[in-house]
């Protein structure tokens, strides 16, 4: 599998090219299904559409679909689905963070207020509904109901845990589950689904795709804390600064001093990085190889995530999701 720099660039369009045209049906679907009677949510959902998202879910679906056949217009409609939840997570996550941009531009928030946004997310949560209503398929309404459940759990658990120092490995491992890797599951299995995939098939595709999604959630933690503003599209340091406490950091406590535990508390009090600057919570996290020890846990994932791809025969999709895991895992945006 190609690595570095040019060899991501690689796969991205290797992946890219396997469902590029099913990949415009969706934007097209998006498009149609996100017009709302109310001109503001139309505006908040074609602008986050136009805010340079990676589109990562509908892709996973779609090839995940592809391992058995070519994506029929129920396939190009669930990609279409998954992304209006992601949109709407990405509203109201907005929100909640109190975040003021968005990939490097103005957050839906900032734009439009908080309440205009919220209602907007709602909407967009609604509408993913409604159309996957129309293909009276309970087994999809079922997984998208269950997966929108733990979602929002998974919010109301890091409200619960703002400002803690005291979060656990497993803690930790549970907000990403259902933040993240509970979508990154139902992309996978909904492509099964959508291919009419035997009921084995579909939950090895789910189980590959919630591994997936939590080395792309580890990946995330460990970017707060290494990449760039410019790079990122939004500060570094923000998790910490929003008083939330992620992987690395939890490992780095493990075995820090309580000089340091207190810097991270400061920061965690302050909400900002006046009183500790940012690179002394970089040192701690250096000194006690939290940074790496997340990095190795990634690693993890998706290793295990590989070896459930292997069940499958060998296609142009399976290479692509086998490209898909270097990708999460070594990417730096």
């Amino acid at each position: 599998m190609a690595t570095g720099k040019l060899g991501l660039a690689l796969t991205t369009r290797e992946i890219l090219s396997l469902v590029s045209k099913d990949l415009e049906k969706v934007e097209q679907e998006f498009r149609l299904e996100s017009v709302a009677s109310v001109d503001a949510v139309s505006q908040i959902a074609q602008y986050l559409q136009g805010n340079g998202g990676k589109r990562l879910r509908p892709i996973m679906l779609l090839v995940s679909c592809r391992l058995f056949r070519e994506p029929s217009p129920e396939a190009i409609r669930l990609a279409a689905v998954v992304e209006l939840i992601h949109t709407a997570t990405l509203v109201h996550d907005d929100i909640i963070d109190d975040a003021k941009t968005r990939r490097g531009k103005p957050s839906a928030n900032v734009l439009w207020g908080n309440h205009t946004s919220v209602l907007a997310g709602d909407w967009l949560y609604m509408q993913a509904f409604q159309i996957a209503l129309r293909m009276r398929s309970f087994e999809v309404l079922d997984l998208l109901i269950t997966l929108t459940q733990q979602m929002v759990d998974g919010e109301l658990l890091q409200l619960e845990r703002i400002g803690r120092i005291d979060i656990t490995e497993a803690d930790s491992m549970e907000l990403m589950d259902r933040k993240t890797a509970t979508l990154f599951s139902a992309c996978t299995k909904l492509g099964a689904i959508a291919a009419e995939a035997t009921e084995s098939e579909q939950t090895v595709l789910g189980d590959f795709g919630w591994n997936l999604g939590m080395a792309f959630q580890l990946v995330d933690d460990i970017l707060d804390f290494t990449s760039r503003e410019s790079i990122l599209g939004k500060p570094v340091g923000n998790d910490l600064r929003e008083g939330k406490v992620t992987l690395p950091l939890i490992y780095a406590l493990q075995d820090a001093s309580p000089g340091d535990r207190a810097k991270v508390e400061i920061v965690l009090k302050e909400g900002n990085y006046e009183k500790v600057a940012f690179g002394e919570i970089r040192g701690i996290l250096d000194k006690h190889h939290g940074i790496e020890r997340a990095r190795v846990r990634a690693h993890e994932f998706t290793a295990k995530a590989r070896t459930l791809l292997q069940t499958f025969n060998e296609c142009p999709a399976r290479t692509a999701l086998f490209a898909a895991t270097d990708l999460v895992a070594d990417r730096d945006r």
